[in-house]
């Protein structure tokens, strides 16, 4: 069943409209007909089953016969990650919604390839946003992962946002599996976190006085085994790690 994606307000009633984007996939790739049936997400939980029941030039309405709603993860996951060269920060932040991410940091760092002023950063963000969207709709994932404006490590630990359980990847200081941190968590909470972050470096690895600003704002210094991972490796093993550690589903 093909899926589409529409935000949550545009999904009141017993009846939706798809334009735009949306509307150009399914008249002009996908080619759909009245009665045929497809899923609409809305990315906070709710999928709508629905039929096709009118087709024109540049929209489609669409008849909900079901209606779901699939509760919030049990961990809300938030990967912070340094920017990598070219394309792969978009492949990254496909397999983060596959994963479970709820929120994804793209960061500016000392050792960052990429340079951004505000207007071109916003224009990152959006596009980087709608890869996420159609990696909802690819893998029928009912939560959509807020992506990030990229922002500098003092940018975002200057809006203090708190997180249960926070992990940094680190080549350079004393450092435990991720399984010790959490394990550690559990022990003195009585319960698994809520929240949680990790921290990815960029090609290079943070410098240590960005190292220093994250572990300092919480953060537990992780290792991920005796071999150094490329950033988008390093990445889906956290991520992996932590859906498996954390969510129940």
């Amino acid at each position: 069943m093909h899926r589409f994606y529409l935000p949550p307000g545009d999904c009141r009633g017993d009846s939706l409209r798809l334009d735009g984007r949306e509307a150009h996939h399914a008249l002009q790739v996908l080619r759909l007909k009245r009665g045929e049936r497809v899923t609409v997400l809305d990315g906070t939980g709710g999928e709508f089953i629905c039929d096709v029941s009118e087709t024109a030039k540049n929209f489609l309405t669409l008849a909900v016969k079901e209606k779901k709603l699939a509760p919030p993860p049990d961990c809300a996951i938030t990967l912070l990650v340094g920017i990598p060269k070219g394309k792969i920060i978009e492949s990254i932040i496909q397999k983060s919604v596959e994963l479970g991410a709820q929120k994804i940091v793209p960061l500016l760092t000392a050792r960052t390839v990429t340079h951004l002023d505000g207007e071109d950063a916003e224009d990152k963000r959006e596009k980087w946003q709608q890869v996420a969207i159609e990696a909802i709709k690819q893998c029928g994932a009912s939560w959509l992962p807020k992506v990030e404006t990229p922002q500098t490590i003092a940018e975002f630990l200057a809006c203090g946002e708190k997180f249960d359980l926070a992990l940094v990847g680190s080549l350079q200081t004393e450092r435990k599996h991720p399984r010790e941190w959490i394990l550690k968590f559990q022990k003195s909470q009585g319960h698994l976190p809520k929240s949680a972050a990790v921290w990815i470096g960029p090609e290079g690895d943070f410098t240590l006085e960005e190292l220093r600003a994250i572990e300092n704002s919480g953060a537990r210094p992780m290792t991920l085994g005796r071999l150094t991972l490329r950033v988008e490796t390093a990445a889906i093993y956290c991520l992996s790690f932590l859906n498996y550690e954390l969510q129940r589903d």
